[in-house]
């Protein structure tokens, strides 16, 4: 989002009433397309379905075979032992963390007090805490849904916590903490678009917007159901950034301006937009179960097994609360966080 927007809340949607007023909310706030991470301030500033969560639970063991790939939420065993990731965050006396900054209730920036909050930064300053005993001390990124990777593999970044999601893929390209939050991918779409009914049949030939870089876009490579989802020039300096965009916001965005049909994301996410824009609404059911994870460097083994001690401590209280201050009234129903499981 460019320097001075700020993400839709439920307050400016009250003074808008209508789809053209929505869209003027869009054209105000922008578009969040950005590939250069943004310096933010330092400190201060199954799918979800109800019931499945089976609360704070007890750590499990599992053999991750590196052929098959089976549970690669499976993480590192908790340990609060200082390792060179550890020494190298507590000489510099801040936390880099990666975050989404226009995610409303997960990470975005309030727009009356100009700082950070939401479900993710919350366990941002729980990891900052632990590490250097202050909450505050945190210096947040903000980084495009695109760039998630890439912020770590430069070292712009100690940890991303930005609701990604744990895969195959990814754990070949970073390290993840257990998981500390499930959800499943679902398709969100405008009330009145009442031949949309869901991840199925009914985006054959419908526009449907995804983040480069999402598991929703590799969802829809596996099965589009004959829906367009792919830029010309995807990934090239040709790519016009409309079916394909950088960060998940700007399809909303996309969405709002009548410039897609529809748009696949995480259901946790798309609770979120839709309590931000009462025109648009969740279709159908979630059908994919995925669990979001802490990510930090490949190699970087100390700081993941710190960041699983914190989760530890985190899922015995403290995320119940996070859960309830930001999430509970967009996404009710969940008990309590997946348990751990450690290889």
């Amino acid at each position: 989002m460019p320097n001075g927007a700020y993400p839709l809340v439920r307050r400016t949607a009250q003074r808008f009433r209508g789809w053209g007023g929505v869209a003027a909310m869009a054209v105000a706030c922008g578009l969040t397309a950005s590939l250069t991470l943004l310096p933010l301030a330092h400190g201060g500033d199954a799918a979800a379905v109800p019931g499945t969560h089976g609360g704070a639970g007890i750590g499990t063991g599992v053999q991750i075979k590196a052929d098959t790939c089976e549970k690669p939420w499976a993480s590192l065993t908790p340990s609060s032992a200082d390792g060179p990731s550890i020494e190298a965050i507590k000489q510099r006396g801040k936390l880099v963390v990666g975050v989404d900054q226009s995610s409303y209730r997960w990470g975005y920036r309030n727009p009356e007090t100009r700082a950070l909050e939401g479900f993710d930064i919350e366990l941002a300053r729980a990891v900052a805490k632990d590490i250097l005993g202050s909450e505050d001390a945190v210096i947040f990124r903000a980084i495009p849904t695109n760039q998630r990777i890439a912020a770590l593999d430069s070292g712009k970044v100690d940890l991303v916590v930005r609701t990604m999601t744990i895969n195959c893929k990814r754990i070949q390209q970073v390290a993840f903490s257990t998981a500390y939050f499930q959800a499943g991918q679902q398709v969100l779409a405008p009330k009145l678009a009442k031949d949309i009914t869901g991840y199925d049949t009914s985006l054959k030939g419908k526009r449907v917007c995804t983040a480069e870089g999402s598991t929703a876009y590799e969802a829809l490579e596996e099965n589009s159901f004959g829906a367009l989802f792919k830029d010309e020039g995807d990934g090239t300096k040709d790519d016009k950034d409309l079916l394909t965009v950088p960060n998940q916001l700007d399809c909303l965005a996309r969405l709002q301006m009548g410039e897609v049909d529809a748009v696949v994301t995480d259901n946790a996410l798309a609770a979120g937009q839709a309590a931000q824009d009462p025109a648009v609404e969740l279709k159908g059911r979630p059908f994919t179960t995925e669990f979001y994870g802490v990510a930090a460097k490949l190699g970087n083994d100390d700081l993941v097994r710190r960041v699983n001690q914190v989760l530890v401590r985190y899922r015995q209280g403290p995320w119940q609360q996070a859960y309830k201050d930001w999430l509970e009234k967009d996404l009710p129903g969940i008990t309590g966080p997946p348990p751990p499981l450690y290889k």
